[in-house]
């Protein structure tokens, strides 16, 4: 009978032992392959909100950085171009930015931004994905008489005035995005985020 328990007491402790290293080793298999399927730093970091220091842009000048991938401009108007962009309304294919995927909520204005002076963009032109280029100078010969400043796309033609919307006979249907973003203080955006930016 002793023998009977002893016996008994052995194998618990073989099956008990053995459903551990079991359990362990295919911990140890299954590890790698569940943490391949988080994203990397990289990845994380491609997608996290990138901030900006605004106090540093000159008046009239456009800086770029890359969020999601993404080129973003962030342009700080001087007083002529704020006071050109009601006189581009009737040229434009949706002056008022009604297209609500176009922009947030708080940037559903004739300027386009929380701050009128700052101007930020997703720089991909809404017709191919193309990069249109900054063309702020008034009347520039290839661009006509009537040219008030904007983005102009190489590619295809479209053209856009300094609030990003788009001018009637562009092949774009739609205003550049505006994306996300807020200040953080009065000289910083975070952009990425639109929290506490309504």
């Amino acid at each position: 009978m002793a023998n009977s328990e002893v016996n008994k007491s052995r194998r618990r402790f073989l099956v008990g032992a053995t459903s551990v290293v079991g359990a362990a080793g295919a911990a140890a298999i299954a590890a790698p392959f569940i943490l391949s399927l988080t994203p990397s730093a990289r990845a994380l970091a491609a997608g996290a909100p990138v901030e900006i220091n605004v106090s540093k842009i000159e008046k009239g000048q456009l800086i770029r950085v890359i969020w999601q991938g993404k080129p973003v401009w962030i342009v700080y108007r001087t007083d002529e171009m704020l006071s050109m962009l009601p006189s581009n309304d009737t040229k434009l294919k949706d002056p008022d930015s009604e297209v609500v995927s176009q922009q947030p909520m708080f940037a559903q204005n004739g300027y386009r931004s929380i701050k009128k002076e700052y101007l930020v963009l997703v720089g991909i032109c809404t017709h191919l994905g193309c990069s249109p280029t900054f063309r702020p100078e008034l009347a520039p010969a290839d661009l006509g008489a009537e040219w008030k400043g904007g983005w102009y796309c190489p590619c295809h033609g479209s053209r856009f005035d300094l609030a990003g919307r788009v001018v009637k006979g562009s092949p774009a249907g739609t205003n550049l995005v505006v994306p996300p973003y807020y200040y953080k203080n009065d000289t910083t955006i975070l952009v990425g985020e639109s929290k506490g930016a309504a």
